[in-house]
């Protein structure tokens, strides 16, 4: 919910044109649905279902990675602002990647039979 926060307040900052205002309103989609789609995964109803929540989160969180870059590229806003953000989304995409590759460990070893002694 904090990135989706930063991400609206930074928004707001940009200048007013046809194309930042494209941009900016899927900036403003992927970076909301991180915490969304975050809140939902934690309400999952499996380990299976948990990993393709927290995907969607993923690609959602590289979604909005993408959008800041261009917009960085195109020079529409605070650099500075920009590279606290950009880090953040990068950490968030690390952050989920590496629990998606839990959950499924953790999933493979739920899978595996358990010896009888």
């Amino acid at each position: 919910m904090e990135f989706s926060a930063r991400v609206i307040k930074f928004v707001r900052t940009l200048p007013e044109n046809q194309s930042v205002r494209i941009i900016s309103g899927q900036l403003l989609r992927a970076s909301t649905s991180v915490g969304a789609n975050y809140r939902a995964s934690r309400r999952s109803k499996s380990t299976r279902d948990f990993i393709n929540k927290l995907k969607i989160v993923e690609e959602e969180s590289d979604e909005s990675l993408y959008w800041l870059q261009l917009l960085n590229r195109s020079k529409l806003g605070d650099p500075f602002v920009f590279q606290e953000l950009i880090q953040e989304a990068n950490e968030l995409v690390s952050i989920f990647v590496a629990s998606i590759n839990t959950a499924k460990a953790n999933l493979e070893i739920q899978k595996k039979p358990t010896s009888k002694i």
